[in-house]
């Protein structure tokens, strides 16, 4: 059975443009999905990659156009300038990490309403308020939001350090059996093909 351990960062457009896909495509596979929050700045920082704001206007410009074409493809909701974009991106990421451990919920759809709260409503997902609704919504218990909190941090930790190692350099970031790698929510229909046998 393959396994895939899922990179990301919950206040990415692009992991929220990947929609339901990668869930998906492990259950058409009968692959395992072990959803790994990270903190991006630290990432970037290892692998040479640079926050939004200090990458030069070429890239910005064309940034915002890559939305655009993504949301339309997608038929996604977006917001391309979300009111609280950037907002911490951590409380939301210890949610997911101890939501993941607790089980009882669906973690693909905490994630998709992490991201789709930032990006779809504008709300901010470092407030206690909004994660406990994204909490609700998949089924989990909303008191997971203030629990195990050192845990949480120490697993979010753990992950950057992961995906550093690993090769991980944006968001969303795809690693199949520890080895085959795929960037973005434009490569699931390769990840897609590779599981099949095809790539």
């Amino acid at each position: 059975m393959p396994h895939i351990d899922y990179y990301f960062v919950t206040i990415s457009p692009w992991a929220y443009l990947a929609g339901t896909r990668l869930e998906e495509i492990a259950a058409r596979h009968s692959a395992t999905v072990t959803y790994k929050p990270v903190d991006l700045g630290r990432v970037f920082s290892a692998t040479g990659g640079l926050p939004l704001g200090e990458r030069p206007a070429a890239r910005q410009d064309y940034r915002l156009q890559e939305l655009r074409r993504a949301q339309v493809k997608t038929g996604l909701p977006l917001t391309t300038h979300p009111a609280h974009f950037p907002t911490n991106p951590a409380p939301s990421s210890y949610a997911i990490i101890a939501a993941q451990a607790a089980g009882g919920g669906d973690v693909g759809t905490l994630v998709q309403s992490i991201l789709g709260a930032c990006w779809a409503q504008e709300r901010d997902v470092a407030q206690d308020d909004v994660i406990r609704d994204c909490l609700r919504a998949a089924g989990f218990d909303a008191g997971l939001a203030d629990s195990g909190l050192l845990t949480g941090a120490q697993i979010y930790e753990r992950n950057t350090e992961a995906a550093i190692t690993n090769g991980v350099f944006g968001s969303p970031f795809y690693i199949v059996d520890g080895a085959e790698r795929f960037w973005g929510q434009d490569r699931l229909d390769d990840l897609d093909a590779f599981l099949a046998g095809d790539l």
